[in-house]
């Protein structure tokens, strides 16, 4: 069946054609359709308006087969994977019970403690229920307790230890000759994501890392196959779904090049396991978690993850309770049992624009990774991460700021009334992307550094032995949305909430988008707003703002309107005691001090009229 048979034939020229029109009546002039509507990513990468069957970058294989962009395995689904950092056996149970396939367990003395593990594990099958330990320097300890409870009652157990380093290495020698189930290694690329990084830095960092690991596993006297057996990725899963399904694809990809390099191309595939971002949540208005993290989650699904967790939509504020764990368990199992996301292998298969980008954001990852290999690895590159993630960080603060990077219920929509969630003291590793343990690492072979789509794979290296474990230091932990609540947290500390009155001028028609739009910018921060009316009398806006006991004031109207109007409303609010006069729109008027517009710097806006309101602390 051919479904485009009734309709005449087209191509990509005829479209631009069409294209080039529609923006010329709309006053946007370009020099091409893709020029005017790509859209750039972190990374520099354009993400084009259209795509068609030239943009397929190659064959990518199949499912479970080398390269492995379209899955590690050929089975459809994923591990639903929980954690927990408070020593709880009837939460775990409750989970358990409630959908959830493995446990992720955070131990130290701010988390479970090793001699809790018992206690938490009392009633779980280790041989059914999958056990990834996040333990730090409490790794080995950690991992001896699971060894002796599953010795206790005489089974296999499953999962990961969650190690690195020289203790990932006795860890991995032991698991490989003693528990064919586990793993024993973790390398956790959430730290470079939650320091603001971009997806090809979080790749290209995570990719020098693993090298690192197979370095020394195999220096210890394991085979290739062996020590890529012993490693499970784990990357952070975002709400923009394109970004992150193309990014474990584009992982699996990058995994099989350095397998093949080192003479193991059907070693599996790269285990991943895909956590909600931290980065993206919110403590405003955080039920809207629940939608970002629903979108993560399908993405890291569809993107090939063999195991998900999914953050409760409350974890910013807080221990998560009973109700957000059954939140984050059922999301998953939504997707997986009554949307069908499991039933099919690699359903983004063969899109163009999936298959072109996952091939760009390859390439982009594997020239990040080069660098950092060509400074010494991971470890001696350090300050070259460390700069190039701050300067990426930057970038986006500055689109967050200016509101072209949008925080639903934060920067934009905010709703200044809404009733906080309980407040919790947070344990010291409730948020999924705590910092690991890493590795220094030694001098990349050339062979490594090439490129994954080489038409020739180079002759295989033997990889050299790493050095001992150190912490992924320098990295701060960031969250979009912190400075805008910052700002709505002070404004919520004041005995009355601080004002701002919107000088709405003309009918309510004329002025009705502009008011919406102060209205919304101001809210972001906390702040109050009252609207004068309709009307155009400039005594009686003037009157309005007095009464309103307001001090700093936002003029909105139409550009006609202002025109007319404008200077001389902005004159009466300055004789009434306006200390700032704003304008909602573009233009210069006497008496208006500065304007606000789509694009501006909201967060500059804001300080600036907390500190015209004297609002400080």
């Amino acid at each position: 069946m051919e479904l485009a048979a009734g309709f005449a034939p087209t191509t990509r020229d005829d479209w631009r054609a069409l294209a080039v029109e529609v923006l010329r009546k709309s006053g946007i002039e370009a020099g091409s359709p893709e020029e005017a509507l790509g859209v750039a990513t972190y990374d520099g990468l354009t993400v084009a308006p259209l795509y068609d069957l030239d943009d397929l970058p190659g064959d990518p294989g199949l499912p479970g087969a080398p390269p492995y962009v379209r899955g590690s395995r050929a089975v459809s689904g994923w591990d639903v994977r929980q954690r927990h950092a408070v020593a709880d056996p009837e939460a775990v149970l409750a989970d358990l019970e409630n959908g959830v396939t493995s446990l992720w367990l955070v131990v130290g003395d701010d988390a479970i403690p090793v001699g809790a593990l018992e206690t938490v594990l009392k009633d779980v099958y280790l041989d059914l229920a999958p056990v990834v330990l996040e333990a730090g320097a409490s790794a080995r300890e950690a991992a001896e307790a699971l060894f002796g409870l599953a010795a206790a009652r005489g089974v296999a157990p499953r999962g990961n230890l969650g190690a690195s380093g020289a203790v990932g290495v006795e860890l991995a020698l032991r698991c490989a000759a003693e528990f064919p189930g586990l793993r024993a290694v973790t390398v956790d690329a959430t730290p470079f994501h939650d320091a603001g990084g971009s997806d090809a830095e979080e790749l290209g960092c995570s990719l020098a890392r693993g090298v690192a690991e197979v370095r020394a596993l195999t220096g210890a006297g394991l085979s290739v196959e062996q020590a890529l057996g012993q490693i499970e990725f784990r990357y952070a899963a975002t709400a923009d779904q394109f970004a992150t399904i193309c990014k474990l694809r584009a992982a699996r990809r990058m995994w099989a090049r350095v397998a093949e390099v080192c003479g193991a191309a059907a070693h599996g595939g790269q285990r991943q396991h895909a956590v909600t971002s931290a980065a993206m949540m919110t403590a405003r208005d955080p039920w809207v978690n629940m939608l970002r993290t629903t979108l993560a989650c399908f993405a890291a699904g569809v993107g090939g993850a063999e195991a998900v967790t999914v953050r409760p939509f409350d974890a910013c504020l807080g221990l998560p309770d009973a109700f957000s764990r059954r939140i984050a368990r059922n999301t998953q199992s939504l997707l997986l049992e009554e949307a069908g996301v499991g039933r099919v292998v690699d359903p983004a298969g063969g899109s163009w624009y999936v298959e072109r980008r996952t091939a760009e954001l390859a390439e982009r990852a594997w020239a990040w990774f080069q660098e950092i290999e060509a400074a010494g690895g991971a470890d001696a590159a350090a300050g070259l991460v460390s700069e190039r993630i701050a300067a990426t960080r930057a970038r986006r603060a500055e689109d967050i700021a200016h509101r072209r990077f949008p925080i639903t219920g934060v920067s934009e929509f905010p709703d200044i009334n809404e009733t906080p969630l309980r407040r919790t003291a947070p344990a010291g590793n409730v948020g999924a992307g705590t910092p690991p343990t890493g590795e220094p690492s030694a001098p990349v072979p050339d062979a490594v550094a090439q490129p994954p789509a080489s038409a020739a794979p180079p002759p295989a290296a033997e990889p050299a032995a790493g050095a001992g474990a150190s912490p992924v230091g320098g990295l701060p932990k960031v969250r979009y949305a912190e400075e805008f609540e910052a700002l709505r947290d002070l404004a919520d500390a004041q005995p009355e909430r601080p004002k701002v009155f919107l000088a709405t001028i003309g009918p309510v028609a004329a002025h009705t988008a502009r008011a919406s739009f102060a209205a919304n910018l101001f809210q972001s921060g906390g702040l109050a707003t009252e609207t004068a009316g309709p009307g155009a009398d400039p005594e009686q806006i003037a009157t309005a703002f007095a009464v309103s006991g307001a001090r700093v004031a936002c003029l909105c109207s139409s550009d006609k309107l202002y025109a007319q109007h404008a200077a001389a409303v902005a004159t009466a609010l300055r004789r009434a005691g306006a200390k700032r006069v704003w304008l909602a729109g573009k233009g210069e008027y006497d008496g208006v001090d500065a304007t606000l517009h789509a694009g501006c710097d909201a967060l500059h806006v804001l300080r600036t009229t907390f500190d015209d309101l004297e609002v400080t602390r």
